[in-house]
């Protein structure tokens, strides 16, 4: 099955290359019986691959696009052009690939967690685009730091770790002294049922999603990982004035092990014209790192899908 998954997933995935940075997109055409246009949004931990499943299930309702982002899923990072992978320049990214691919079409735009963080600022910083979105969707995103469940010491720890990665020679070290094969296996399988992404799996599946694992964490740029990591730990999109002219429906996992719900939807309120929350019996943040459509298709509930197919 895995094998005939990366296959059909490598059918339609094309090379990306945008302000001299090379990365991939993954384009799945619409079905007869489908014309709307999404742009999905992979979060931190991602890369193409692990969002094919969301893709193909959400392709029942239009077109799909899901972009690489700049030091994520294998694509150069903002480094490479001796730029910085702030929030602002990512927004900026997707706003010029927003204007490249879709023109003046109208278009739903799909967020998972982090990825929801960066559409929430593209939005802000583009209100043309905003106008011309036909729905918003959040799963299990975020706008502010404080909707994380952590205290301020956790915080602190984080921050300060994810800091001292983000110069070239710790980065460097990371990579290759902690995140190489042999300590990412070691990690993974000495953690067992304790990390939730390996709970309830046979000995054959664990198998399967460690090794994934170690292409998620090998693929993604060690430094942009750790600054966008930081930026999220101290994100706060209420300095920038004034609501969206957007609406949003926010997909709220049940026992998310990062967020309070509660916190935000009431954050997402002071950004969005209109919040429509829809709960999930979900416990998990994310599909798993080898999740099939019908794996995925918990994320996208009823409610959601009465949506999509009215456009």
């Amino acid at each position: 099955m895995a094998k005939k998954q990366q296959k059909n997933t490598a059918d339609y995935i094309r090379p990306l290359n945008m302000n001299g940075l090379n990365g991939r997109v993954l384009d799945l055409p619409a079905t007869k019986k489908s014309k709307q246009q999404i742009l999905l949004v992979y979060g931190h931990h991602a890369s193409i691959e692990r969002m094919f499943g969301l893709a193909e299930e959400l392709n029942r309702y239009g077109a799909v696009t899901l972009p690489d982002l700049p030091g994520f899923g294998g694509m150069d990072s903002f480094y490479r052009i001796n730029d910085e992978p702030t929030l602002d320049r990512l927004a900026d990214y997707l706003a010029t690939f927003v204007k490249m691919r879709y023109k003046n079409r109208r278009i739903t735009i799909i967020g998972m967690s982090f990825g929801f963080l960066v559409i929430a600022r593209m939005l802000q910083r583009y209100p043309d685009i905003a106008k011309k979105t036909n729905n918003v969707v959040s799963i299990a995103g975020f706008v502010h730091h404080e909707d994380f469940k952590m205290g301020f010491g956790q915080k602190f720890f984080f921050k300060a770790i994810a800091k001292f990665f983000t110069y070239k020679s710790t980065a460097l070290f990371a990579r290759y002294a902690l995140l190489n094969r042999p300590m990412i296996q070691l990690a993974y399988w000495a953690a067992g049922d304790n990390n939730v992404k390996m709970r309830n799996s046979s000995i054959k599946e664990r198998r399967k999603r460690v090794r994934f694992e170690v292409k998620l964490w090998q693929c993604n740029d060690v430094r942009t990982y750790c600054a966008t990591g930081s930026t999220m730990l101290k994100v706060n999109l209420f300095q920038h004035k004034g609501t969206t002219d957007a609406d949003v429906t926010h997909i709220r996992v049940a026992e998310d092990r990062y967020f309070d719900n509660h916190v935000v939807e009431q954050h997402l309120g002071v950004i969005f014209r209109n919040v429509r929350c829809i709960d999930t019996l979900l416990i998990g943040h994310a599909p798993t790192v080898i999740a099939t459509a019908k794996e995925a298709a918990p994320y996208i509930p009823k409610q959601l899908r009465t949506i999509l197919k009215t456009g």
